[in-house]
């Protein structure tokens, strides 16, 4: 993986832990970004604090308004973030982190909660750690806290190397900013990702039975959402198709991404926009799994535009798709399009068709 799909990990505001060696030039990357982002940055050596560095001091007040006599006192660290609305939190040497530290990490990773404060939505929160076998004194990461990070192994390229000893690791040039709007995209990667795991369901959740590789990157309900964040901001960014598969890899695994990754390569599915414009004419494919992520991706990208006229033209399709045998395939899609109703639309006909099958899914009454 490259730099360019790296900072766009770091853009999406899902925790990275860089992996790599000693003295690989992990923290000098971090510096790098901090300067060139121009944002507020804090490094934090985890192998060296206590658990309350991240949990919170306990602090005894003579007088408690609410009753309350210990409160727990953030860090100065997570203070000057506050202060300065964000910026980057850089967890370094995690690795080194024992076990109650790294417990203690854990809702600053996922929530941005250090002890009763919490930290500016716009905090990106990166770590670096070394394998096990590069150094002394680590420790395995927890599967905890490892699902809560996105994953990513840190390798050396000798050009940027030469590029930065002559430059003073200092500048980086060419960095992706993602649109503003790219979020727009998250609901489709979901519906997406969504249709992959009803036709692989034990995909859903993947934990590897050994604690070393429990502590990278493996497949969870927690990592399938990630990835469909970081898979809108891949097509985002116009990563090539290496980087977007190594950004899936940071997420769920590489056994997970690959499978995924074949799977939605072979769907070839219909632009959603075309099928809604063409509801009655649309062809609909042979496999099961590729009806449901095409209904799945109608609805999906119909909800986030609804009008009148794509309301129906949604509806004409789910029609056609019970008409063919597939009505079991689209109760789902049905059940999401309905939700989603706004003032004005009428209940199509069309819904009959999925009233059984909604009914004994407990989905309506």
């Amino acid at each position: 993986m490259d730099t360019q799909a790296i900072f766009v990990a770091m853009q999406c505001g899902i925790p990275v832990l860089l992996w790599g060696g000693p003295g690989i030039g992990k923290t000098s990357f971090v510096n790098a970004v901090t300067k060139h982002t121009n944002r507020f940055g804090v490094t934090v050596i985890a192998s060296i604090r206590e658990p309350s560095d991240f949990a919170g001091l306990p602090i005894v007040q003579d007088n408690a308004v609410d009753g309350q006599l210990v409160r727990l006192a953030a860090p100065q660290w997570a203070i000057e973030l506050i202060k300065n609305n964000g910026g980057i939190l850089f967890l370094d040497e995690l690795s080194t982190a024992p076990p109650t530290v790294q417990a203690a990490l854990l809702r600053v990773i996922l929530e941005r909660q250090v002890g009763e404060v919490t930290l500016p939505d716009d905090t990106w929160i990166i770590g670096a750690a070394n394998p096990v076998d590069t150094s002394s004194g680590t420790w395995l990461l927890s599967a905890a806290l490892a699902n809560r990070m996105l994953h990513i192994d840190w390798s050396l390229s000798v050009d940027a190397w030469v590029e930065g000893m002559i430059s003073g690791f200092e500048t980086l040039k060419g960095l992706i900013e993602l649109p503003k709007d790219w979020r727009s995209g998250i609901p489709a990667s979901r519906s997406i990702i969504a249709s992959f795991i009803r036709h692989k369901p034990t995909m859903l959740y993947n934990r590897p039975e050994d604690m070393e590789s429990a502590g990278k990157a493996w497949p969870s309900p927690r990592t399938w959402d990630m990835a469909s964040t970081v898979h809108t901001a891949a097509r985002a960014a116009k990563l090539d198709k290496d980087n977007e598969l190594a950004l899936l890899q940071s997420t769920v695994g590489e056994g997970a991404a690959l499978e995924y990754h074949t799977w939605e390569r072979a769907l070839d599915l219909v632009d959603p926009e075309y099928a809604i414009k063409n509801s009655s004419t649309v062809k609909f494919p042979k496999r099961s799994d590729q009806v449901f992520a095409m209904l799945v991706s109608v609805v999906a990208y119909a909800k986030t535009r609804l009008t009148p006229n794509i309301w129906d033209a949604c509806w004409e399709i789910l029609g056609r798709a019970a008409e063919l045998g597939h009505a079991d395939l689209a109760a789902l899609p049905a059940r999401m399009l309905h939700e989603s109703r706004a003032a004005g639309m009428a209940t199509p006909v069309d819904i009959k068709k999925f009233v059984p099958i909604l009914q004994a899914a407990g989905l309506i009454k």
